[in-house]
């Protein structure tokens, strides 16, 4: 009897638990959310240079200076922005493509990503309204074939969609991040894969 009043007295008894607060989890690295090897369709090969921006930028300057020194102006103006840090990869079935302006390849067929990472949520916003490598959203309501802005894309509301059968490209800001993916000659599939393999690593 002694034994049963005794568990039930400790049974009664409440003791405080204590939760340690979640440390918030650590951003993706761009490096990590860009196209990886295994998003891309098989005939694709990475292009020197795929990695960090300066490195993409550093490598590209040794192919196509002028290219390099326009590419290397876009990302200072992210910089000035709020931008942190960026990656850029590129898959290719020539390597030709691997040197050309974002979507000017119209026949090699050829996945291109980039994720820029900026200190906080609103600096990423203004940055993707603002436009991003050349590639600026649509104003609100605007409607163009294949141009889409909004929920529409599955990308989230502040995203936008172009598709045609030679060039599809998305843009859109996701916590943090503004990606951006081009893709020539290729597939919608392939196109929606793609960005399907990017959007949940924006954390």
């Amino acid at each position: 009897m002694l034994v049963v009043c005794a568990v039930a007295s400790c049974q009664g008894e409440t003791h405080a638990v204590f939760s340690p607060v979640p440390s918030p989890s650590p951003h993706t690295a761009p490096t990590v959310a860009m196209l990886q090897s295994g998003d891309v369709p098989a005939g694709l090969s990475v292009c020197l240079g795929s990695g960090p921006i300066d490195v993409y930028l550093s490598v590209l300057s040794g192919a196509d200076a002028a290219l390099a020194a326009r590419e290397s102006n876009l990302w200072q103006q992210l910089r000035d922005q709020g931008a942190i840090a960026g990656a850029v990869s590129v898959y290719a079935a020539n390597p030709t493509a691997c040197k050309t302006e974002l979507g000017a390849t119209t026949t090699v067929k050829a996945m291109t990503s980039l994720v820029f990472q900026f200190r906080d949520e609103g600096q990423a916003e203004r940055a993707w309204e603002s436009g991003v490598f050349g590639f600026a959203p649509p104003p609100p309501g605007q409607v163009s074939p294949g141009l889409i802005r909004g929920t529409g894309t599955g990308l989230g509301q502040s995203s936008f969609t172009y598709d045609r059968p030679s060039v599809r490209l998305a843009c859109w800001r996701r916590s943090v991040f503004v990606s951006l993916v081009v893709v020539s000659n290729l597939d919608l599939n392939t196109f929606h894969a793609a960005t399907a393999a990017i959007d949940p690593r924006l954390n």
